[in-house]
């Protein structure tokens, strides 16, 4: 296959890109490279992937493809809550221009426009998960951005007949990430001898999903060929932040009254997230491999 891929120098991005590589895939990926980037990674010499140095929002053409594959898009809570500019213009208007391109060309040349969305444009739950038809309730400006990029998808569906997939992903964690988020800020805390700040009491639930897991999951939509359509994707590996902090504390013979320090919450704060992925399993047949606790790739 010939993919286009947005943001693929990025934590998921580019193990997809790696693992799309492997399978044989050839890959043009438009990443501007942000400061969340991976400058090196192990398939920059490969013949077939080629990286363009440019914003979504500034492309012009895309190349004959089968799939646009669109990573690209700003993710921290806390910057979106500090600074909400730099998420619309890439998570909304960024997703637009995309959609524009591809409306664009000849109906027989237009690519699946394969959108990576989040668990978090659901809000959050008390006690149920959440099943893809549920309504959109996001907590943020970070997760607002991400369910208005849903919506021109659908809109540009029901309107230019584009074909799409959106995928709704759990919290993802593994190698590549970068430091802002829990696991990567955990383990840089620990290794520098300081505690890892928590929100609140640490209490709130997340369903972590180990990066590798989450893009065979999306090669599994991809492969299967389906088309306008929506799909959870999640472990079912329910943790709070506090059992991730002690967990990875525990990894290095630290105590929590060693390596943790609660701060003030977040504003909108969201208490639970939680996904129903019966969907993609009845659909590619795609479980995880990690189902339990935190995989412990830095060991």
């Amino acid at each position: 296959m010939r993919l286009v891929v947005t943001g693929g120098r990025g934590f998921i991005g580019s193990h997809f890109v790696e693992l799309a590589l492997k399978n044989g895939d050839t890959i043009i990926d438009y990443d501007c490279v942000t400061y969340c980037a991976n400058q090196n990674l192990p398939f920059d010499n490969n013949p077939n992937y080629k990286h363009i140095k440019q914003d979504i929002c500034e492309v012009k053409h895309l190349p004959s493809c089968d799939y646009v594959v669109n990573f690209a898009a700003e993710t921290h809570v806390d910057n979106s809550i500090n600074d909400t500019v730099p998420f619309i213009k890439s998570n909304i208007l960024g997703v637009h221009n995309l959609l524009e391109i591809i409306r664009g060309k000849s109906e027989h040349e237009r690519p699946v426009f394969f959108h990576i969305s989040t668990d978090e444009v659901y809000g959050d739950t008390a006690g149920s998960s959440f099943k893809e038809n549920d309504r959109l309730m996001p907590s943020n400006p970070y997760s607002a951005s991400k369910a208005s990029a849903e919506m021109l998808v659908f809109s540009y569906h029901r309107t230019y007949g584009i074909d799409y997939i959106i995928t709704r992903s759990s919290n993802n964690y593994g190698p590549r990430q970068y430091y802002e988020k829990l696991i990567p800020k955990s383990l840089d805390c620990i290794n520098n001898g300081k505690k890892i700040p928590l929100h609140g009491d640490g209490s709130y639930v997340r369903d972590w999903i180990y990066v590798t897991d989450n893009v065979k999951a999306i090669y599994s939509l991809i492969k299967s060929k389906v088309k306008n359509s929506t799909f959870n994707i999640g472990a079912d590996n329910h943790m709070t932040n506090l059992d991730v902090a002690i967990d990875l504390l525990s990894s290095f013979g630290k105590t929590k009254e060693e390596g943790i320090q609660f701060v003030p919450n977040r504003w909108g704060q969201d208490v639970r997230y939680s996904l129903d992925t019966t969907k993609i399993k009845l659909t590619t047949g795609w479980e995880p491999e990690y189902k339990k606790g935190i995989n412990k790739w830095w060991n």
